[in-house]
């Protein structure tokens, strides 16, 4: 049973920084390896963040059973020290997802990440329904995450907020600053906004602007004192310290990203393996760097800076 109320956890996931483990597979037969991934859970949670979303999108959820999934979060909740927060994924069909939430539940989740219907577009009244049917099935904190087929205008959201209270965030995966700062103004602090674009280091600065208080590391995952360091530099406002991290490591880490579609999940595990805490491959269909390319991210790794704390 989750140790946050809805609107503790909300407070709590905009404090500090986020991030998304990547699922460990074995290298044989792409099978979960339960007893790695509860040791990265457990290495991770040694650094203070805001909360550890498992099976999340880094966490490859599109390539997990149902029943897989509630593995990795059972897994999650076990091996994170008490008041980590760990949030799980609903998504898919409003009925699987209302599945999904439920089993989240049971499995001692703190709170749920909503992706995106799956493949259908929907506009804002089939949208609201689907969140409302999330909402009521849990008692969980349940956060939005608005991309690809599932973007939310600001009335949509407020009529959410009004109607669900255990509605705590929205996750912008669009980039759109126009619609953000239309979500921002018009509903205050009702909700934590988190910041969900791939490596949203490079996002950080502008979306602070707008109220955006955290924001999800996949950098995390390989890099977490770096991760951290940069967090902190973004909360104290320190343009100089920001842009020659992204000059120096960020920005060049975006172009391997961006060489195949997948590459934002595939590029996190290279990072992994380079930096000694292998995770396995990426499960089908996405698709793991060259050897040249992990040889490349493995030269941006070592050129960085020893971390300060």
């Amino acid at each position: 049973m989750t140790s946050f109320t809805p609107a503790e956890l909300g407070r709590r996931i905009g404090s500090g920084l986020l991030s998304f483990p990547v699922t460990h597979f074995d290298a044989d037969d792409l099978s979960f390896d339960e007893d790695a991934y509860r040791n990265n859970i457990e290495r991770l949670a040694q650094y203070e963040v805001g909360g550890l979303f498992a099976a999340g999108g880094t966490g490859e959820f599109f390539s997990l059973t149902a029943a897989e999934t509630e593995q990795v979060v059972t897994a999650a909740v076990q091996a994170a020290p008490e008041g980590t927060p760990i949030l799980a994924p609903a998504g898919y069909g409003t009925r699987t997802a209302v599945e999904y939430a439920e089993a989240a539940e049971r499995a001692g989740a703190d709170g749920i990440l909503l992706f995106p219907p799956y493949l259908t577009e929907a506009g804002q009244e089939g949208l609201a329904r689907h969140v409302e049917a999330v909402c009521r099935a849990t008692s969980l904190g349940v956060i939005v995450y608005g991309r690809a087929n599932a973007t939310y205008t600001a009335e949509t959201l407020a009529r959410l907020a009004d109607a669900c209270p255990n509605l705590i965030g929205y996750k912008d995966g669009t980039g759109d600053i126009d619609a953000m700062t239309r979500i921002r103004t018009r509903l205050g602090d009702r909700l934590t906004y988190v910041g969900g674009l791939p490596t949203a280091e490079t996002y950080a600065l502008p979306y602070l602007e707008l109220g955006v208080t955290t924001y999800s590391s996949a950098l995390f995952n390989f890099l977490p004192a770096f991760a951290l360091e940069f967090y902190d530099a973004v909360r104290a406002r320190k343009h100089d310290t920001v842009l020659d991290r992204l000059r120096d490591f960020v920005l060049p880490y975006t172009e391997i990203r961006d060489r195949q579609a997948g590459y934002a999940v595939s590029i996190v595990k290279a990072g992994m393996t380079v930096t000694g805490h292998s995770a396995g491959p990426v499960r089908p269909p996405l698709t793991d760097l060259t050897e040249a390319e992990r040889a490349e991210l493995a030269e941006l790794i070592e050129r960085l800076p020893a971390p300060t704390t």
